[in-house]
């Protein structure tokens, strides 16, 4: 199928230089105009602004990633990306699902095209027969379940949150086995409150010390919540700190000095070793054949050991809690505090813990400890029942008709 031909290869064919485009002060306009097309794309900049304007930052760099990738793509297969034919969509969706992206992510990818189409006042192709056939054929090749982060539960697997005790991977022990230390006094504070909230990464990390406030249990408080994924629009959500979590945290913000501001900050550490005392030399016995140095003459004292933390200003970054939550796990281990896991089980279980993991974990002990879909969705702030059902999916199976009877019968 013959493409037209992109006006800078025109320009070069005639041996003249193409005109470089004047950049727009946004990064997400300068990457629109930077796209393949086949004609001079106009920007409308005050409906990027406006797009810019209600969306979230998040969604911004998304889209912006998704249409740098399309772009890529395009180049590399001299093809044209604005406006976009349905051939080159179903083709570059194909593309993608061969180098391993989920469907989940293709459809990322198709509303990532649809969306730039319409911002520029073009014809969108994704909603083309052929697209949608191509796209579920891919679905139908590969599946849509999506891979499910592992959850901490506060007592691990068991089925009575209330009576039973902990085992296997549990948030109990990790916060048990967390230092009085700076960074253990955080870590402690983080998981609990990422528990008791169930609050995604992003959110998590944007909690101020104003946003803590007063509940009717005088050892409780309440997190006020001004903005989620599902609240675009900011109408704001209030979450519940058990007494545990306010302990934790008034301890992490009473070491680190944090009166207002960021919660959860990143805090550095400077390991110093210990140095043995030195002696001073007379100046005589410093020979020809070594440089001379003044300091050499002087005595040193022994020093010992020590640690230095320095408390960051800004709020830790939302990459940074899976990571946390790893080291949290292999220290807790290390120490014998999760001693019916063997390593093996660690290194499988290690490999499904991500950010997520404590919302998943809230999501199964209410659950199981007897609470409703609507009483679930309400705790965790969903829109939709689809995805507190696919994580307790596993959980209904055994405690659903078939499951009951089946562990009575020996």
């Amino acid at each position: 199928m013959d493409h037209p031909a992109h006006p800078d290869d025109n320009a070069l064919i005639a041996g003249e230089t193409a005109p470089a485009p004047t950049r727009p002060a946004d990064e997400l306009s300068w990457a629109v105009v930077k796209m393949r097309a086949s004609e001079r794309i106009v920007v409308n900049e005050p409906l990027i602004a406006a797009y810019q304007a209600a969306s979230s930052p998040h969604s911004i760099r998304a889209l912006k990633t998704d249409l740098e990738a399309f772009d890529f793509w395009c180049r590399r297969h001299h093809r044209i990306a604005l406006p976009a034919t349905p051939e080159t969509v179903a083709d570059y969706l194909d593309a993608r699902a061969e180098k391993g992206s989920k469907p989940a992510s293709l459809g990322r990818y198709k509303a990532s095209i649809a969306k730039i189409h319409l911002l520029l006042d073009m014809k969108d192709p994704t909603p083309a027969s052929l697209v949608k056939l191509r796209l579920q054929a891919i679905r139908r090749r590969l599946g849509t379940v999506q891979k499910q982060a592992r959850p901490l539960r506060f007592k691990g697997p068991v089925r009575n949150v209330e009576r039973d005790e902990p085992r296997g991977l549990n948030v109990r022990a990790l916060l048990e086995n967390c230092a009085d230390d700076l960074p253990g006094l955080r870590d402690r504070a983080l998981l609990s409150a990422g528990y008791d909230t169930g609050l995604r990464a992003s959110e998590l990390v944007a909690i101020e010390v104003a946003h803590i406030i007063e509940a009717i249990d005088p050892d409780a408080r309440l997190l006020s919540i001004p903005r989620s994924k599902g609240d675009q629009e900011g109408e704001g959500a209030t979450a519940y700190l058990s007494p545990r979590t306010v302990r934790a945290i008034k301890a992490w913000t009473a070491a680190a000095g944090i009166e207002i501001g960021a919660v959860f900050r990143r805090v550095n550490v400077r390991r110093y070793k210990a140095k043995a005392p030195v002696r001073g030399r007379s100046i005589d016995s410093i020979s020809s054949r070594e440089a001379w140095d003044l300091r050499k003459t002087l005595p040193k004292r022994a020093l010992p050991a020590r640690v230095e933390y320095d408390v960051g200003e800004g709020a830790l970054h939302p990459a940074s809690i899976g990571p946390i939550w790893r080291a949290m796990i292999q220290r807790a281990f290390d120490a014998g505090a999760l001693a019916d896991l063997t390593a093996d089980d660690l290194t499988r279980l290690l490999k499904g813990i991500s950010a997520h993991s404590t919302r998943v974990g809230l999501n199964q002990d209410l659950f199981a400890s007897g609470e409703d879909i609507a009483g679930i969705m309400d705790a965790l702030r969903w829109k939709s029942p689809r995805m507190p059902l696919a994580y307790n999916r596993n959980l209904a199976a055994e405690a659903g008709a078939a499951g009951r009877l089946l562990s009575k019968l020996a």
